[in-house]
């Protein structure tokens, strides 16, 4: 009644409208990319950035940050071994997140660990921090040293593992994305407790949008027995898939290297090392995934053309 026009173009209405099942046709965020699947053969052609190129290139983050959302991990190199350039890196993407570990922590064999990771023992794959109520996203450990035998690093794109549960067992997926499952994680300070899915859709197109699992940090299932019988065998169906050597990726980390995953999409862990043969320190911490998301945005729109990394 007041008279007033809005105009809108076709191209701007075309990427907000939805299908007839409701699903949005397009998208007006960059940052929703289609994500690249991988398999255990994939280290050879992880995306490689080294830490100098990143530090001095704006447009090679944006090239980093697109490999993040497009396949979930990749590798900095020529590190320099001070806390310092870890911290570096992150805030190249977001702020450093803390969790109950701190700012910041260091993956070593300890006298009287708190947790799996600070011995030598093997580290079955996993997500970290499931008893936080929101995981964080985005995991960084670089290596200071390690010159052990043994502790070769273990990777799976675990959303992909899940695409394959969904086809080969149906009743297992669905059970899997609707069942909450306790976690919890204590000390004497500490009793940090939280409920996930293992397996999260994506509330607008069904697909898989995340993944966690974490077998050391489960809290007792306190499920309706009903719920139970069906929940174990695919718990375990699953655990086995993420184990399959065609999807698990292994490798050694060298010092001056740092991975980076997603931690909902990514599940890691680490075979066992022979404490006495030498010394291993990774230093870790975490950015959260929105804050990588409007660091894409803001950096591809700046350059739009991926920068070829040398």
């Amino acid at each position: 009644k007041s008279g007033h026009q809005s105009r809108y173009s076709l191209d701007w209405l075309n990427r907000w409208s939805r299908d007839e099942n409701g699903k949005i046709i397009g998208h007006g965020d960059i940052a929703v990319r289609t994500r690249r699947s991988w398999f255990g053969d994939h280290h050879q052609k992880l995306a490689r950035f080294s830490y100098n190129d990143l530090i001095n290139h704006p447009a090679l983050v944006a090239d980093w940050t697109e490999a993040m959302l497009d396949e979930g991990v990749a590798l900095l190199t020529e590190m320099p071994d001070s806390d310092s350039a870890l911290t570096n890196v992150c805030e190249l993407i977001g702020n450093v997140r803390s969790s109950f570990f701190g700012s910041a922590f260091n993956v070593r064999s300890r006298q009287k660990p708190i947790n799996l990771g600070y011995t030598s023992k093997a580290l079955e794959l996993h997500t970290d921090l499931p008893p936080e109520e929101l995981p964080p996203g985005i995991q960084f450990l670089h290596c200071r040293i390690n010159d052990v035998e043994g502790g070769y690093n273990l990777f799976v794109d675990a959303t992909n593992a899940a695409n394959a549960l969904r086809e080969q067992h149906p009743n297992y997926f669905k059970i899997l994305t609707e069942t909450d499952v306790p976690f919890r994680y204590t000390t004497d300070t500490q009793d940090i407790r939280a409920r996930q899915r293992i397996i999260e859709l994506d509330p607008d197109n069904g697909e898989v949008s995340g993944v966690t699992y974490s077998q050391h940090l489960a809290d007792v299932f306190d499920l309706p027995q009903r719920v139970m019988d069906e929940f174990y065998p695919a718990f375990r169906k699953f655990g086995q898939l993420i184990q399959d050597s065609k999807y698990l990726m292994r490798f050694r980390i060298n010092a001056g290297e740092c991975i980076v995953f997603d931690n909902h999409r990514i599940a890691h862990g680490r075979e066992a090392f022979v404490e006495s043969s030498g010394a291993r320190v990774l230093r870790g911490c975490y950015v959260d995934r929105g804050e990588m998301r409007s660091t894409y945005r803001v950096l591809r729109k700046k350059y739009p053309e991926p920068k070829k990394n040398k």
